[in-house]
């Protein structure tokens, strides 16, 4: 099985600490839409497997009519096969889902919500330069519970100045409006962001790693609690609510990126359109693809099989490792997971290497020392 990434270049404003590929301007919104359903048409020949997930990302793909998205959905119901009940998902900020909004998209084939809430409170969403305020993400959750089974939202943790208290009662909040999913990430300081220029000129306070491991070990104890199971290191899903559409991606299925800046995956390379909106249709318009290709090595293969495997809870097979690339790569890998394993951060348990809840905050550095270079 496949999936297929739309990605909806379109934002209001700009989050101080956002580095995806966006535009604040919507004038040529029509375009692109037609260059996504051309693109969707050239390809159609790339997946030879059903669909089984769509995803709409961003971007903010809830700024498209609910008309505009169904032409998209037409698109690829036209030029792909997809399973009966695939899981399509839709980005929405708490700003655009009004009762109207949530009426029309429970009519589509659309049956779950990723709903941006961040925080819910004011002076958080300020501070990142959100687009909606805090009784807005509310009301809008409340609304969309009451037509859609399947939501998850995001959260943001190690915000300057938010306390334990703080962090415990968007927690709280999220758990008592009946929420089945979360996806929750540290405040990073990406380059050539808004907030890494604040940092850099003193506007903002730099960043506490400290307070985010704390938020982080709040984070899994809270939603254990609460019947959450933590998945991927960053996404807690209840029993049968675990996003399908991403946990492909940490499988190494294969997908199709559409939309400019969009990545694919085939499994033995990696391609993504340009990030630049006027050049994406313009190659779109001319029937060319306007995108580099990777192909990867099996030291790539091999490194990406690491640092997906480890964030999950289905952790890295050995045995895979063996089968696909030699009884050397496992030996290797065994030998440098040494002082891994004798701290404690990491464990074999059924001829599979996990990360161990010692470790989970340190998951990426762990995995980035166990690649091959």
């Amino acid at each position: 099985m496949s999936g297929i990434y739309i990605h909806i270049p379109f934002c209001k404003q700009a989050c101080y600490y956002c580095d995806f590929h966006f535009s604040t301007s919507i004038k040529r919104k029509d375009e692109m839409i037609k260059a996504m359903i051309k693109e969707l048409e050239l390809r159609k020949n790339e997946l030879s497997q059903k669909i089984e997930t769509i995803y709409f990302g961003g971007g903010t793909p809830s700024l498209l009519t609910t008309g505009e998205i169904q032409a998209i959905l037409d698109a690829v119901y036209q030029n792909y096969q997809v399973i009966a009940n695939p899981e399509i998902t839709l980005e929405a900020n708490p700003d655009d889902l009004t009762t109207q909004k949530i009426n029309e998209l429970a009519s589509t084939k659309i049956n779950r919500l990723s709903i941006g809430i961040q925080s819910f409170f004011d002076e958080d969403l300020q501070f990142m330069n959100r687009a909606h305020n805090a009784k807005e993400a509310i009301n809008s959750l409340s609304e969309a519970t009451r037509h859609f089974d399947n939501i998850t939202i995001d959260l943001i943790y190690g915000i300057p100045n938010m306390s334990n208290e703080k962090w415990l009662k968007n927690l709280q909040t999220a758990f008592d409006l009946g929420v089945p999913h979360i996806s929750s990430y540290a405040l990073t300081v990406e380059d050539n962001t808004v907030l890494s220029n604040f940092i850099k000129k003193g506007k903002y306070p730099p960043l506490d790693e400290n307070l985010a491991e704390q938020h982080f070990q709040i984070l899994v104890t809270e939603t254990a609690k609460q019947d959450f199971i933590q998945y991927e290191i960053s996404n807690f899903g209840k029993e049968n609510y675990f996003s399908k559409h991403n946990t492909s991606y940490w499988q190494g299925k294969h997908y199709l990126g559409i939309g400019p800046s969009a990545h694919s995956f085939n499994g033995i390379s990696r391609s993504w359109n340009v990030a630049n909106n006027a050049k994406y249709i313009a190659s779109i318009h001319n029937e060319m693809l306007p995108q580099e290709i990777e192909i990867l090595s099996t030291n790539d293969q091999f490194n990406e099989m690491i640092m997906i495997g480890l964030r999950t809870i289905w952790g890295v097979s050995l045995q895979k490792i063996e089968n696909q690339f030699g009884i050397s790569f496992k030996d290797q890998l065994i030998k440098t997971a040494q002082k891994y394993l004798k701290s404690e951060t990491l464990k074999i348990t059924n001829n599979t290497l996990f990360i161990t809840d010692k470790g989970k905050f340190l998951a990426d550095g762990i995995a980035s020392d166990l690649f091959r270079v």
